[in-house]
């Protein structure tokens, strides 16, 4: 599967940008991080953009039915067992890209929140200061479960603070992309 076919489907079965954005950006972090360690980038690009394809259509179904499209696309097992996994925490991380996915999952839609309050709307100008109060601020994006991801970056070996300005150095370097799609 191509960028090119992964965003055709991406768009056929996600309507709202806001989910679209956090796809996209889920995407951008998880190529960083294997280009980082060493792993595939297009697999770990791919598995970001797709993770949540069914979410907006059947989330009741979520991410199985994912799994059931991509397969129909022989999309790779690796990437099919992280979307599976992302979202069943009973199901243990086994690899690096079912790690990472996790890690990156709700923090790239926190990341988001943050910029879309700043004047700037950039996530160069975050700053992990920006990041902390924010974070503390249990009001502030409410659906984000800190300690759930505080437990998924720790499961993954990463340490909160490195990994928040890992991805938005990341995200930092792809904002047309995150932004719109360009």
């Amino acid at each position: 599967m191509t960028r090119e076919d992964a965003l055709e489907l991406l768009y056929q079965h996600v309507q709202q940008e806001g989910l679209r954005r956090h796809l996209r950006a889920t995407a951008v972090v998880m190529e960083a991080y294997a280009l980082e360690k060493g792993e595939d980038p297009e697999l770990w690009f791919l598995t970001g953009l797709l993770h949540d394809l069914d979410y907006e259509e059947t989330p009741e179904e979520h991410p199985h039915r994912a799994v059931k499209i991509l397969q129909t696309y022989g999309f790779p097992q690796a990437g099919l067992q992280a979307i599976q996994r992302h979202a069943t925490p009973d199901q243990p991380a086994e690899s690096p890209l079912d790690r990472y996915l996790r890690a990156c999952d709700e923090l790239t839609g926190f990341l988001i929140a943050v910029a879309l309050v700043r004047p700037s709307r950039s996530f160069a100008d975050i700053r992990w200061s920006s990041f902390r109060k924010k974070w503390k601020d249990r009001a502030f994006a409410r659906g984000v479960h800190r300690e759930d991801v505080q437990r998924v970056v720790e499961e993954a070996g990463l340490s909160l603070q490195p990994h928040v300005m890992f991805m938005l150095k990341a995200m930092a370097e792809k904002e047309p992309f995150i932004w719109d799609g360009s």
